[in-house]
């Protein structure tokens, strides 16, 4: 039981990963109950928005220094504000916590704490914004894979 919480932290914590990968898993591979799976998986995922805050905040002026690191940062950031911008605009932390939650590649915690970062977010901001999405991937991942194969259903009739 150790080894797959720990499994579930890993996973979590795993950039492009997060709770998309974990839940799945634990749901699908472990013996804890549900409701665990998604507990642990939540917690994790918000607790890793305040280290991603941080590191924005106070590390990243010192890595973008490094020429490669910083020509791929000015590439990340442009894709990441391109995203994020018409949410932003709209709705503000709302459009943040939609990104943040939107089960996708290149959404979650991470690109969220970027674009918020990037876009002016103050660090409350930005934290309501992140657990707002956290639970909003949650309760859709957690969804979808209880469901089963019968959610993709009516995309694979004829």
């Amino acid at each position: 039981m150790l080894s797959t919480i720990l499994w579930l932290v890993v996973l979590t914590l795993a950039p492009a990963l997060e709770l998309r990968a974990s839940i799945p898993y634990g749901l699908l591979h472990s013996d804890l109950a549900p409701w665990a799976v998604v507990v642990v998986c939540v917690v994790c995922n918000i607790a890793l928005a305040p280290l991603v805050w941080l590191f924005m905040a106070e590390g990243v002026h010192l890595v973008v220094r490094i020429k490669p690191v910083g020509r791929l940062y000015d590439r990340i950031v442009v894709r990441s504000r391109h995203k994020l911008e018409p949410y932003v605009e709209r709705w503000g932390t709302l459009g943040l916590a939609l990104f943040i939650g939107i089960p996708l590649p290149g959404s979650g915690v991470y690109s969220g704490g970027l674009g918020g970062y990037l876009l002016g977010f103050n660090f409350k901001q930005y934290l309501i914004a992140s657990v707002l999405g956290v639970m909003i991937a949650a309760s859709v991942v957690t969804v979808v894979v209880l469901s089963g194969t019968t959610a993709f259903g009516i995309l694979l009739r004829r």
